[in-house]
């Protein structure tokens, strides 16, 4: 199995061994002081996961609230049953020869949409530096926040040097200098945004996102055309419930108070169109919002259901003590570490994610971990067993 072939690399990889176990450790430390210093997080958290289980309950309805709510603002909303109608959708909204920029979205990876516009003749860039890291390296993410975790500094600034930005010095000042002059450029000249959210608000088609680099308010806000790739099970039924969602996930990412929080509810109105006509400043003037079902919807109701309440906070994969030694080469395609074995299941392959189950040590560290109490060591159990009666790990 090609999978098992990628963690015995991982385990032979000193670099990659040494750089784990630092990241690792100070991530930890990070988010048990921000828990420390604001006890408040932890209710925020519980009330998130009852958010978050009565959004999954009632999320048919939910869906149709929200795109409508999304016409209402003037955004055109579309439903993708699975990842080829999201490429296709998004595909023939982008055509071919544009330039395209992308925030940090697993939805994104997920279904591929990278690699789909670039077969389609366009060129397209990463505009979160970790994301561009890997971009550039020609690998993928190996978590699900900081996804260049794995990359020393030495190797992120030869590859930033061979993609033609201008790194002057050898620190990390330097190294993310070049990469925000780089990526401004692109963005300005963009045709196309594309960005995932943190929630989507139901009531008032509001998407909400999170972040500490800047650059998801600018592919959001700068390029003419924005699009938005958002799973079903971020859809909440409040604008306050997408906020407080958002809060949580960067809090246990270790990212409080977030730097950026942003809210976008359809693209720019009469009066920024007239500002862009008389200042020339560009700005969405469409907006595009795909919602990803992708194996969420079948998900209600099974063994898997609860991994559908998951905020993508990444917490579970630092405290998972194989994790630390694999990165995202073990837990699935996409989705990595403890969280990335029902996710597998969910929108990819079950009978994959139970194999790959079989390195879970079944410590109970990441329920531990997981803001909203996803018993995810039980479904890494279930996965075993369901492997051993579909087939052989």
């Amino acid at each position: 199995m090609k999978a098992f072939e990628e963690v015995n690399r991982a385990l032979e990889d000193e670099e990659l061994q040494l750089a784990l176990g630092k990241a690792s450790l100070s991530s930890q430390l990070k988010v048990e002081e921000v828990l420390r210093s604001r006890p408040e997080l932890a209710e925020l958290a519980k009330e998130v996961r009852e958010i978050k289980k009565r959004s999954i309950a009632r999320l048919d309805e939910l869906i149709e609230q929200a795109m409508n709510s999304l016409r209402a603002v003037k955004a055109t909303p579309h439903f993708a049953e699975g990842a080829e109608r999201a490429r296709e959708i998004v595909g023939k909204l982008v055509g071919s020869g544009k330039l395209v920029v992308l925030s940090k979205s697993m939805a994104a990876a997920e279904v591929g949409l990278r690699e789909h516009l670039q077969s389609l003749g366009n060129e397209v860039w990463e505009t979160d530096l970790g994301e561009l890291l890997v971009q550039l390296e020609g690998s993928k993410p190996m978590h699900t926040i900081t996804p260049a975790v794995h990359m020393t500094r030495r190797r992120a600034m030869e590859l930033l040097r061979k993609a033609g930005a201008r790194v002057e010095g050898e620190s990390i000042e330097a190294a993310v200098r070049a990469a925000r002059e780089f990526l401004r450029e692109k963005i300005v000249r963009a045709h196309v945004g594309i960005t995932g959210a943190n929630a989507l608000a139901a009531d008032t088609g509001a998407l909400v996102t999170v972040e500490n680099e800047s650059n998801i308010r600018l592919v959001s806000g700068a390029p003419p055309l924005h699009i938005a790739i958002v799973p079903v099970d971020k859809i909440v039924p409040t604008l306050m419930d997408a906020v407080k969602v958002a809060m949580v996930q960067a809090a246990y990412a270790g990212l409080y108070p977030p730097t950026y929080i942003n809210i976008v509810a359809g693209p720019s109105s009469t009066a920024d169109i007239e500002r862009t006509r008389v200042y020339g400043a560009q700005g969405p003037v469409e907006q595009h919002v795909v919602l990803l079902d992708n194996g969420r919807l079948a998900a209600r109701g099974g063994p898997f259901e609860e991994q559908l309440l998951c905020v993508r906070c990444g917490r579970c994969q630092y405290e998972c003590p194989v994790w630390v030694h694999t990165a995202n080469h073990w837990g699935g395609p996409v989705y990595g570490g403890p969280m990335g074995l029902a996710w597998t299941a969910i929108t990819h392959d079950e009978l994959e994610a139970g194999k790959l189950s079989f390195l879970c040590l079944g410590c109970g560290r990441c329920d531990e971990a997981c803001p909203v109490s996803i018993p995810i060591s039980r479904m890494a159990r279930e996965l075993r067993r369901r492997a051993l009666t579909l087939g052989k790990p």
